[in-house]
Formats: structure tokens, C-alpha cells, sequence
């Protein structure tokens, strides 16, 4: 017995995208970008569409599931024998596809790590890179300030995971330092005093310059004792293990003024200075220039 069912011969949008799996709207944008052919209409004015359109609508579908761009499946249907394998066109689409994915995974597995590392962490300390983290591990939770992530991480940025892993060993050293950190502190709010109501030549400059060149030399020393300088020399030699550098580098420093092997794009010290905006009085920038030529008198 003959089934009285009689299928349509054309269906109206609607049944269509309800077949294919998609919806109206985007059937429209079929239309618009000249993937699919605008079909008759009824009498009623409406779109119909007949097995062939819903054969392409079902091929565009499950294309476009697998990732590949409309435009991408626009031009290798303009194009019999592409679509057919006839030449490299759908084979070049698929190598770029495959790329892209490639691409993407690689950076949810870097995102899952960071993730992982912010759990372990701690949400701010967790987002520096693992090469910082590692040398900050040993400290007791709670001993690092905001203003030591915020001071790693602006060197991280400037000078990647190798600088920020050794300017780590300055807050290693004030966390478990307790009159160290103390004077650090003390010498930091006498910089901050030096505000826009100071001239560059008044005596309070000078001698707070004095102050921080005798903390930065007490605070190199604690960094000698305690053997932190020498883990610098590890450091430099664990990166370099991970970052091996590239046959055509040279052994010197390259245009950012970094070394080699270092594997990262650094912003130069001077782009830094220019784009990193640091609200320093005149009489604060002079205090710096007079703690560094102290320095470089001790040298």
C-alpha cells in the first residue's frame, strides 16, 4: 500500500533551515554573500526551495561545521572542478584550516596552563610566567605586596621572564628581610615626597639620593650573602636551555638591546620610557640621576 504522504516539491524558508540545521537569518546571509542562488518565489512572494537547494544548503552546513569560512566555501563552489578535487583550491583551504587549528590549540593549552597556575598561585602571581613563579614559590603565602607583582610585571613585559626572574630576587630578599623591608619603605616615601613643590636643586634631593644609594648597596650585599645572586648565574643558564637561539642569531645583543638566545620579543628600554607613563616631579627624576652616578662612582 502506497503511503498517502506526498512530500513537497519546494519549502519555505523556514522548513529549510529547520531541515539543514541552521536558521533563516542565515540563510539570508547565504543569499547576500552569493553562496547560495536566491530561489523562486511563490506567489505569495515568499522564497521556495527545492532539493537542490536543500542539497547545497546541507553541503554548506556541514563545511562551515567544519570550520572553513563562508567565503572560503563561496569560492570553491564558484568553482566546479575545485569543488570536485579536480585542483589544489579546497586542498590549500584545508592546509589553512589545519594551521589555524593548530594555532588555536596550542594557545587554549596556553591558556589552560595560566589557568592552572593562577589555582596554584594565586590569581595575580599566577599570571606572571612560570619561569618567575618558579623562583618566587618558595615564599610564604601572603609576604609579596601588590607593588612587587605590579614591578615584575612591568618588567616582564619590558625585558620578558628572564629579567623579572632576576629582579625576583629583590623582593626574595625584602620578604624575608624584615628591617630591610623596613627601610625600603622609608626611603621610598622620601622619594615620594619629592613632589612638584620641590625644586631640583634643593638640598632634601641630594640627600635622599645619598639614602637610596646606601639602601640599594645594603640591599645588594643581603642579596650576595643569602646566595641569590649566585642563582642568577642558573637562571641565565635554565633559560638559555629553553631557549636555545636560532642558527642565524649572533651572539650579541640584538636591536632591543637584549641578548640572545632569550626567545622573546622585548620592548626596547627607551620605547618603555616613552609608552609607560611614570608620574615623576623633576625633583624625583633628578634624585634618580644622582643615585646613579653614586653607583657608578662605586663601580
Amino acid at each position: 500500500m502506497f503511503s498517502s504522504f506526498v512530500p513537497p516539491r519546494q519549502v519555505r524558508i523556514g522548513d529549510a533551515a529547520a531541515f539543514v540545521g541552521t536558521t533563516p537569518r542565515a540563510i539570508r546571509h547565504y543569499h547576500e554573500i552569493g553562496l547560495l542562488p536566491e530561489p523562486v518565489r511563490g506567489g505569495d512572494g515568499r522564497r521556495r526551495y527545492g532539493y537542490e537547494d536543500m542539497i547545497r544548503l546541507l553541503w554548506i552546513r556541514r563545511t562551515a561545521d567544519a570550520g572553513i569560512a563562508l567565503d572560503d566555501i563561496r569560492d570553491a563552489f564558484a568553482d566546479p572542478a575545485s569543488a570536485s578535487g579536480g585542483d589544489d583550491g579546497i586542498a590549500s583551504i584545508l592546509e589553512r584550516l589545519e594551521e589555524t587549528l593548530v594555532a588555536q590549540e596550542a594557545e587554549l593549552r596556553r591558556q589552560r596552563t595560566a589557568v592552572q597556575r593562577m589555582r596554584t598561585e594565586g590569581s595575580r602571581m599566577g599570571l606572571l610566567s612560570d619561569f618567575v613563579t618558579g623562583r618566587l614559590r618558595s615564599l610564604p603565602e601572603g609576604s609579596l605586596r601588590q607593588a612587587d607583582l605590579d614591578s615584575l610585571l612591568v618588567t616582564e613585559r619590558i625585558f620578558g621572564p628572564l629579567g623579572a626572574a632576576v629582579q625576583a630576587g629583590r623582593f626574595i630578599a625584602l620578604a624575608t628581610h624584615p628591617d630591610l623591608r623596613e627601610e625600603s619603605d622609608r626611603v621610598d616615601a622620601a622619594e615620594e615626597a619629592l613632589d612638584d613643590s620641590i625644586a631640583v636643586d634643593d638640598p632634601r634631593v641630594a640627600r635622599v639620593a645619598a639614602e637610596r644609594h646606601a639602601f640599594e648597596e645594603t640591599l645588594h650585599a643581603v642579596i650576595e650573602d643569602s646566595g641569590l645572586a649566585a642563582s642568577d648565574d642558573a637562571l641565565f643558564d635554565s633559560w638559555d636551555a629553553l631557549h636555545p637561539p636560532a642558527a642565524d642569531e649572533g651572539a650579541g645583543a640584538d636591536e632591543t638591546g637584549q641578548g640572545s638566545g632569550r626567545g622573546h620579543e622585548f620592548m626596547s628600554v627607551l620605547e618603555a620610557i616613552g609608552k609607560m607613563p611614570y608620574d615623576f616631579s623633576p625633583a624625583r627624576l633628578r634624585c634618580m640621576e644622582l643615585a646613579e652616578e653614586l653607583a657608578a662612582h662605586d663601580v
